[in-house]
């Protein structure tokens, strides 16, 4: 008699379980790591100081005294953060890839399964909950002012809203990891999102002189529209009940509620092909034939010396342009390195930024604004440098079980990165003087740009050796590490400050001097900025000596 044995009931996999993933990998990868703890304290700490002054704000809009915020703030503020959430991962912040879906590949699940698991993990985050302190506002304001009734419909409209952020930026980055598979489409997409990036500050520019001139009329028009579009309508639907237009508000979540179903299918579509990864299109590599494997490897730099330095200098210069996350960093800069100097000069071409001591050389048309131009342009430069170990990942590891002097690794990764950027900002100068009309200052430009670079690659090569950060290995290249987001942000603007700290001689010269250093800032830049690399290439080479486990442990990913 053969004996059945009772099937044990199969456990639903739910969104719960994802979200509780996630906290138990966070709570793990905290562990013994005391940077990564610190890096997400001060994100919260920032999450709640932004977070409570938005909320504030959301509270202030909704006050029935000042209908007219009512009409502008949560429609136009409310648009203006789910761009946010469209336009930081891609051009800044990253996504946070805790739960990388790649590591789901092989499992049976099914795709509705997986996408409600993820989204869920992806709403446990300091963005997300900053984002709902902020909005939480029109719910708290819709209920002091108006009721009940209107703070619950405001509440399940910021729901919604926060939904739709996280949907869109999931969905919009899935979408282009798996277009930017193709190196042509990956270098069209970082001239894009370099001229999104750029344009930024032309926007703020117009914006402040549209506010001055702006017909509040059709200001509130425009506010009205962009209430209806998916933008604006979850953030508006506490306006429509506070008005007793209780019709609008459910047909603006009705909005809300749809948008949010179309980006996790349309996340659903592009989530496959994720965690495949890349694929081979079947076309095989061109070997060369008679070719010596040194000159093979060395290609068009075969000018460079056939010993150690040279193959580490070429092994850089390679792989900044193999690299897709490298080569953005390139065509990003050269983009930003034309439009931030010809925004700035024409931004101030209708005043004068004299002190009034004297020095009337701090306009738009003089040196001193030149300065400040090239000196942005130099230090930005150098910022991709600051994580340069963290490309490296555990490659790194051969360098240092090889033995690798420090002094020498620094000085072949500037040497490498050089190779693109001096020409670049031989190219940018002459390109932004070409535009200006001002080719008698190519001299200035260039040497400011110079000087400003090689101070900024010795306080990022420093920087890059105690600061540095390991990428996630995964599929998407707008991937970060929980905190990682923060972490970089916070390297790139401490960089930039210190950096243009340093620079500071540069822009005082230019401003005390004149014209004399229109035909001395070739020279004095150039002799600057060389010195400063050199210094910063034994400061951070002697480092790398004495931390060489400690960075390899920094920049090796571990979940």
């Amino acid at each position: 008699m053969a004996v059945e044995q009772a099937a044990e009931p199969q456990r639903r996999i739910g969104p719960g379980i994802f979200a509780g993933m996630k906290l138990r990998v966070l709570r793990n990868g905290f562990r013994g790591k005391t940077v990564r703890i610190v890096m997400f304290v001060l994100s919260i700490f920032l999450g709640v100081w932004f977070g409570g002054f938005g909320c504030l704000a959301m509270v202030s809009s909704m006050t029935p005294k000042y209908p007219e915020l009512t009409d502008l703030i949560p429609a136009l503020g409310g648009a203006l953060l789910t761009i946010g959430w469209l336009l930081g991962p891609l051009v800044w912040f990253g996504v946070d890839e805790t739960l990388d879906p790649a590591r789901f590949a092989l499992l049976p699940l099914p795709r509705r399964t997986l996408i409600g698991g993820l989204f869920a993990a992806a709403l446990i985050g300091v963005p997300a909950a900053a984002t709902l302190l902020a909005t939480s506002g029109l719910a708290i304001g819709a209920g002091i002012w108006y009721g009940i009734g209107p703070a619950l419909a405001a509440l399940a409209g910021v729901l919604l809203g926060v939904f739709v952020c996280v949907a869109l930026s999931r969905s919009m980055t899935s979408a282009f990891a798996n277009l930017l598979r193709s190196r042509r489409v990956r270098d069209l997409a970082a001239v894009g999102l370099a001229l999104i990036a750029a344009l930024v500050g032309p926007l703020q520019i117009f914006g402040v002189a549209a506010v001055q001139k702006a017909d509040f009329g059709q200001l509130r028009h425009f506010a009205a529209v962009v209430g209806w579009t998916p933008l604006g309508a979850p953030w508006t639907v506490g306006v429509e009940a506070s008005r007793g237009h209780w019709v609008a508000a459910a047909a603006k979540l009705l909005i809300a509620a749809a948008t949010v179903v179309l980006l996790l299918r349309w996340w659903s579509h592009t989530i496959e092909t994720a965690m495949v990864g890349a694929t081979s299109n079947g076309t095989s590599r061109r070997v060369v034939d008679g070719v010596a494997p040194v000159a093979r490897l060395y290609g068009r730099l075969r000018w460079l010396p056939a010993n150690a330095t040279g193959a580490m200098v070429v092994r850089e210069a390679r792989y900044w342009w193999r690299d897709a996350r490298r080569r953005a960093n390139l065509i990003t800069f050269s983009v930003i390195g034309v439009f931030l100097p010809v925004v700035l000069n024409f931004a101030g071409s209708s005043g004068s930024f004299s002190t009034g001591t004297g020095f009337s050389t701090f306009t738009a048309a003089g040196p001193g604004m030149r300065g400040i131009a090239m000196i942005s342009v130099g230090v930005i430069a150098a910022v991709g440098l600051a994580n340069q170990f963290g490309y490296d990942g555990t490659a790194y590891a051969l360098h240092l079980t090889a033995g690798v002097p420090g002094r020498l690794e620094m000085r072949t990764r500037v040497a490498g990165y050089s190779l693109y950027m001096v020409p670049l900002m031989l190219l940018i100068s002459v390109a932004v003087s070409f535009i200006t009309g001002d080719l008698g200052d190519l001299g200035l430009r260039l040497g400011t740009l110079l000087g400003a670079f090689g101070v900024g690659a010795a306080v990022n090569l420093t920087l890059s050796v105690y600061g540095a950060y390991s990428l996630p290995e995964t599929s998407n290249p707008f991937a970060v590490k929980t905190g990682g987001g923060f972490a970089k942000s916070l390297l790139g603007i401490g960089a930039l400050i210190a950096s243009l700290g340093l620079a500071a001689p540069l822009f005082l010269g230019a401003l005390v001097l004149g014209e004399i250093w229109r035909w001395i800032a070739l020279p004095v830049g150039l002799a600057y900025g060389l010195g400063a690399v050199l210094l910063g290439i034994q400061i951070a080479g002697d480092a790398a000596d004495r931390r060489g486990p400690e960075l390899l442990a920094a920049v090796t990913p571990r979940d």
